[in-house]
C-alpha cells in the first residue's frame, strides 16, 4: 500500500503523472473525479482528461465524499484521486467544515489497503490574492497539502511536466 501525493502550480502535468503512477500498481487503477461539470469550460476540460486516459480506468464522481468513496473502492487497483483542491473548492461551496472533512480523508488514507494518488494543486507561489474569500482558500489549500504529505508515503512536485521527489 502507498499514500502518494503529487502536487505542482496549474498545467503543470500533475494529473498526467499521477496517471502514470496509479498504473505503476497491480490492478485496473479507480479515477475518482471531483470535479463538477457547472459550466462549459468545466465540461470541457473533464472531456479531455477523459479522453487523455482512454477507456481503462474505473471512474467514480465524487464532489464531496472522498473519505466515503475512498472506502468504498477499496482492495482492488490504485485510486487517483483528482483534485484535492477542486474537492476543498466544493466543501467550502457547500459550507462545510473542511478541517473536519480533511481529517476524516487523512484518517481514512491510513486505513487503505490499496494505493492512493492524490493531486492536489500548489496555489502558495503566487501574489497575495486581492480578496478575503480567495485568501482564505489559498491558506486553507496549503494547510490541506501539509496535512496530506505528513500522512504521504510519497510527495512529488511537478514543474514543466517534470516530477521532483520531495518526500
Amino acid at each position: 500500500m502507498a499514500i502518494i501525493l503529487i502536487t505542482g502550480g496549474a498545467r503543470s502535468g500533475k494529473s498526467a503523472r499521477a496517471e502514470i503512477r496509479a498504473w505503476g500498481f497491480a490492478g485496473q487503477p479507480v479515477y475518482i473525479a471531483t470535479a463538477e461539470p457547472l459550466d462549459s469550460e468545466m465540461s470541457d476540460r473533464i472531456a479531455k482528461h477523459r479522453a487523455r486516459r482512454g477507456q481503462d480506468w474505473r471512474e467514480r464522481e465524487t464532489p464531496l465524499e472522498l473519505a466515503t468513496a475512498l472506502a468504498e473502492t477499496d482492495g482492488g487497483g490504485a485510486r487517483l484521486v483528482d483534485c484535492l483542491t477542486l474537492w476543498l473548492s466544493n466543501l467550502m461551496h457547500a459550507e462545510r467544515d473542511w478541517t473536519e472533512e480533511a481529517a476524516k480523508l487523512v484518517d481514512a488514507l491510513g486505513r487503505q489497503q490499496s494505493p492512493v494518488v492524490l493531486v492536489s494543486n500548489e496555489v502558495g507561489s503566487g501574489i497575495v490574492p486581492d480578496n478575503a474569500l480567495a485568501r482564505q482558500f489559498r491558506d486553507a489549500a496549503g494547510q490541506l497539502n501539509q496535512m496530506i504529505a505528513r500522512a504521504a508515503d510519497e510527495v512529488e512536485f511537478v514543474v514543466a511536466g517534470l516530477p521532483l521527489r520531495v518526500k
